[in-house]
């Protein structure tokens, strides 16, 4: 993931339920334009090209002690992330210990705009490529969302799939 990170505040969003419609358009905007005008290439993979997430943040406050902070992640195409974001919240600490606003060992709780928490905190800094990188801990909780079983009938005589050019896209 590649994340355009936008301070929430400079577009008068206070991250509250009732902004996800706004947020989320504003969102799939703001990644259109960031991922046509900003190079993003991931130094390891080329293959990885383009900013493809959106994070709304809130400021960071102190809150019993802990470094805490609120945010939205938008995921394409049009919806909100329900929790903090693990890939999101990793992203933030990135640039918060870039920014000289994390330390490492230090902290921090990352809320979502349905105020589920992720506790986190950089383990370690390392490089990827030559560009500076955090080795984040994220812990949560999660609760099931559903189950599938997929199954193969013994008599399919395509057990593996099949592929037609004129029906699968390119």
């Amino acid at each position: 993931m590649e994340y355009c990170i936008v301070e929430a505040s400079d577009l008068d969003f206070n991250l509250d339920r009732s902004e996800a419609r706004a947020l989320v358009d504003i969102g799939e905007k703001i990644k259109a334009a960031s991922a046509s005008q900003i190079a993003a290439v991931h130094p390891e993979n080329s293959a990885i090209n383009t900013i493809n997430m959106v994070e709304f943040t809130g400021p960071l406050e102190i809150i019993e002690g802990v470094k805490t902070s609120k945010n939205a992640v938008v995921v394409s195409p049009g919806r909100l992330d329900r929790c903090p974001c693990g890939t999101g919240t990793s992203a933030r600490m990135a640039l918060l210990h870039a920014r000289g606003d994390l330390s490492v060992g230090e902290k921090v709780r990352h809320l979502s705009v349905l105020d589920t928490a992720f506790e986190c905190r950089i383990v370690e800094t390392d490089k990827v490529g030559s560009i500076p990188a955090i080795t984040p801990l994220v812990s949560g909780r999660a609760w099931l969302t559903g189950v599938s079983h997929y199954g193969v009938d013994p008599d399919d005589p395509f057990p593996e799939g099949y592929r037609l050019p004129d029906t699968w896209f390119s």
